[in-house]
């Protein structure tokens, strides 16, 4: 880490090999042709240090297009249903809805938490490991809203079982923390989550005799999934998307 302060460096050929643009080999032949321009003058020397400053994407360009975010970036995403938060699972997994090179960056980009392959809706993605321990420490009491679409209608009595804090799933020995519901039909409802387990909304939900057929998470914390963001879509979050995330309420 560098000290208060002060912007760090880091080689160009570096820089630009861990943002998944090459080998460093392949960076010196960019850079030799003149195709890596910084406020609009190329750079030749592809082992000159570069202060890597917060507005870096905006000031340099890579073979005629703005730099890709630098370390230290989070982004949303509206996760589409059929798709794996994993690297390795087989079938569609959700980096590959990212650009080919966004996968080859060092530090990785990893999910904050998991929507399982039926689930839709907002997922953040981060390299900043602080930031991702952050988010999903029970410390930070990151709220988590689902609608969720039943199989069956609602009896009434949900939303007082799931409040309670004394609702056990199956194989567990603690009872879930209490549990919003905003019930929007007979068989549809909004449930806000303040912890994290397995399944837990589907479990939840099948432990009082109903099946969820549909769920879509549009809210961690005060972040709302945009209306505007299309499933598969993904977008870089600025500094008030990130607060908005511990704030409570939508930037």
């Amino acid at each position: 880490m560098s000290k208060a302060g002060k912007v760090p460096t880091l080689r160009l050929d570096r820089l630009l090999a861990n943002m998944g643009y090459g080998s460093r080999r392949e960076i010196g032949l960019l850079t030799g042709a003149g195709l890596v321009v910084l406020d609009g003058a190329p750079l030749r020397d592809s082992d000159q240090r570069i202060p890597v400053t917060p507005d870096l994407a905006q000031r340099m360009v890579v073979d005629g297009e703005p730099l890709d975010p630098p370390p230290g970036v989070a982004l949303m995403l509206h996760k589409p249903l059929g798709v794996t938060c994993s690297h390795k699972e087989a079938g569609p997994l959700v980096y590959g809805l990212l650009p080919d090179r966004w996968r080859r960056r060092d530090p990785a980009l990893s999910t904050v938490g998991r929507l399982d392959k039926e689930t839709s809706g907002l997922l953040l993605l981060t390299d900043d490991g602080a930031l991702l321990h952050r988010i999903i420490s029970p410390k930070a009491n990151v709220a988590k809203r689902y609608q969720v679409t039943l199989d069956r209608p609602l009896k009434g009595n949900e939303a007082a079982i799931f409040a309670s804090g004394t609702l056990m799933l199956e194989g567990e020995d603690k009872p879930l923390l209490p549990v919003e519901t905003e019930v929007h039909g007979e068989t549809s409802a909004a449930v806000t989550l303040h912890e994290g387990r397995y399944h837990q909304v589907r479990r939840m939900f099948a432990a009082i005799g109903n099946h969820v057929v549909a769920l879509h998470r549009d809210r961690i914390g005060g972040l709302a999934l945009p209306d505007d963001l299309a499933a598969g879509a993904y977008r870089i979050m600025g500094e008030a998307d990130i607060s908005a995330v511990f704030g409570g309420n939508p930037a």
